[in-house]
Order: structure tokens, then C-alpha cells, then sequence
């Protein structure tokens, strides 16, 4: 079971960290996925750690605004963003797999996504 917290109402320039608590499994073992969706638009990869620590990023993460870290100990994945801007605003969720890469339909395990919301 995967357990997403920390979005909220913030406003644009601000920075969050999203988490993302697993039970049941051993996250250090997969490929953690960070995807978002926005209203009215389809779901899209926003990065990736993979069991191996390396990192897999988007056109969105490349620019450099988003983190993504693991802490094995806590069993936990976070997601940093910084300097939110309001196009930013969506649903984040966190995905488990195997090998799932950048894609979303190679993600069985999802968690019910926390919302962020940023404002102008």
C-alpha cells in the first residue's frame, strides 16, 4: 500500500515535499514512480527513482524544480518541488513497480494521489 501526503494550497514560488510511505513492501526494491494529473488532462511521468538509485526525468523534472529521493530506512520516496508554479497545480501520485521506468501502464501499485494546488 502506497500513502502519499504533504500536497496543499500554496502559492507560486513556494516549495513542498511530497511523500510517499509504502507497507506491505520494500520500496528499495522497485522503481518509484512520481506521475501527476492535472483537471481535465491526461495522467503524465513527472520522475523516477529506480532500485538501483538512479534517476529517470521528464521534460517537466529536467528543468530542475523537482527532487527525488528514497529513504530506505523510513520507507519512504519524496517528491521536492520548488519554485511551484501555478501550471504545477494536479493530483501527484506515487507508483511502485518492478521496472517500471517512465511508464505509467508498467506501474501496478499506485497510491490515491495528494493534491496540489498553487496559486498566482
Amino acid at each position: 500500500q502506497l500513502v502519499e501526503s504533504g500536497g496543499g494550497l500554496v502559492q507560486a514560488g513556494d516549495s513542498l515535499r511530497l511523500s510517499c510511505a509504502a507497507s506491505g513492501s520494500t520500496l528499495s526494491t522497485c522503481d518509484m514512480g512520481w506521475f501527476r494529473q492535472a483537471p481535465g488532462q491526461e495522467r503524465e511521468f513527472v520522475v523516477a527513482i529506480t532500485r538501483s538509485g538512479g534517476r529517470i526525468y521528464s521534460t517537466v523534472s529536467v528543468k530542475g524544480r523537482f527532487t527525488i529521493s528514497r529513504d530506505n530506512a523510513k520507507n519512504t520516496v519524496y517528491l521536492q518541488i520548488d519554485s511551484l508554479k501555478t501550471e504545477d497545480t494536479a493530483v501527484y501520485y506515487c507508483a511502485a513497480s518492478i521496472n517500471g521506468g517512465s511508464t505509467a501502464s508498467l506501474y501496478p501499485y499506485w497510491g490515491q494521489g495528494t493534491q496540489v494546488t498553487v496559486s498566482s
